[in-house]
């Protein structure tokens, strides 16, 4: 099979660059171009709700390579120019301005979407987190803010709680969850992370769920909880999920069903893949489909994609990973763990604030969580390692 003359990125994110750095690293010497909504340089996400948000870093740091970096790589970046629709058949994109961008090979990379309350958009003082511009807006707010509730219990919403008090700021964290990320790390850690926030002067009001926002003359000042109560707040962060950014794919012949979904080597239609937060691919060593929202995937997957292009077409089982700084604790996550599965502290104390979490079903290692323990996490990832092997639905790599 003989490389593509041409590849079109849709997304300028971490995910499609790296997608992009990967083709010119394997060898593609064909025409390359990448499209993105925003008008930034490629940037790194995991730092906006926390060194971006608090001031630590200047927003430019967290841009992921310099002019000559990417003038290396001789790619076409058309920023600024979201596309609006993609015909899979003809490998072609169309573009808001109104440019049409056809290639052999096409990898759609367009991430997320915040989910959001209805109306919200019109309302001063309500904020997302999911682009640079973003967490320049919510910085700004937070600068003159005297109170602030954060609506979502998951990473993203406890990230920004804990940047938020690290500020100074009287903060309330608010979700349906008994503890934040209680369905993704059970009660365990869930009740630990709970206590952290506590400890450090955030104020849950955790296990009811936000109906709608509070306001007056076009400003927030406040939540409805689904208790009937009302939480006081001139400054609202609403960080309860996100949906991948697929409404553009529309009568493509793709199919998007939480993701573009793809085969096995994240191929979602003849010369079309899939990579990053927006592509849900079948794990093999899984037997399901998946999606991982994480920096780590995006870097790997692009790797594997990149391959598939150049015709080295093989299954994408990786061992899921990512982590979570807040306030000084970091958390790495190697595997799928589960609310449901058995967890046992296998190394370090909870107590002393320094651990490392097995999470076994039936006897199988799903994944190993480390609180603080960042060697010792890595050295108990190959038991998560070992188990994938061992699964009748396939390998990893």
């Amino acid at each position: 099979m003989s490389d593509p003359a041409d590849v079109l990125v849709v997304g300028a994110s971490a995910a499609g660059l790296a997608t992009a750095e990967a083709l010119r690293r394997k060898g593609f010497e064909g025409a390359l171009t990448v499209l993105g909504a925003e008008s930034h340089q490629p940037y790194d996400r995991p730092p906006l709700s926390k060194q971006v948000l608090s001031g630590v870093w200047e927003p430019d740091r967290a841009t992921l390579r310099g002019p000559e970096q990417l003038a290396s790589l001789a790619a076409e970046f058309v920023l600024g120019d979201p596309a609006v629709s993609l015909d899979a058949e003809a490998r072609t994109v169309h573009t808001a301005s109104g440019r049409v961008l056809r290639a052999d090979a096409i990898v759609v990379a367009t991430g997320l979407r915040p989910r959001t309350f209805a109306g919200q958009d019109g309302v001063a003082g309500v904020h997302v987190l999911r682009t640079l511009d973003d967490a320049l807006a919510l910085r700004a707010g937070l600068l003159t803010a005297t109170r602030v509730v954060v609506v979502g219990d998951g990473v993203l919403g406890t990230e920004i709680a804990a940047t938020a008090r690290t500020m100074g700021l009287p903060v309330t964290l608010t979700g349906p969850q008994a503890a934040p990320l209680e369905s993704q790390f059970g009660p365990l850690i869930a009740r630990r992370l709970a206590e952290l926030h506590t400890e450090r002067g955030v104020e849950p009001r955790l296990g009811a769920a936000v109906t709608s926002l509070a306001e007056q003359n076009g400003h927030v000042t406040g939540v409805h909880l689904a208790t009937g109560e009302v939480l006081p707040a001139d400054l609202v962060v609403v960080a309860f999920g996100s949906t991948p950014a697929t409404d553009w794919l529309a009568g493509s012949g793709l199919k998007a069903d939480n993701g573009v979904v793809c085969d096995s080597s994240c191929r979602a239609a003849d010369g079309v893949y899939a990579v990053g937060d927006v592509a849900r691919w079948h794990h093999d060593g899984l037997g399901t489909l998946l999606r991982l929202e994480n920096r780590t995937n995006a870097t790997e997957q692009a790797a594997h994609v990149a391959d598939a292009i150049l015709g080295e077409r093989r299954p994408y089982t990786p061992v899921p990973y990512f982590w979570t700084d807040q306030f000084d604790v970091k958390l790495q996550v190697y595997g799928v763990p589960s609310a449901d599965a058995e967890v046992t502290v296998v190394e370090g104390d909870m107590a002393q604030g320094r651990f490392v979490a097995r999470y076994r079903r039936n006897g199988i290692t799903t994944g190993v969580l480390g609180w603080r323990m960042p060697k010792q996490t890595r050295l108990r990832r190959q038991e998560v390692v070992d188990a994938f092997q061992a699964s009748p639905s396939g390998g990893t790599s």
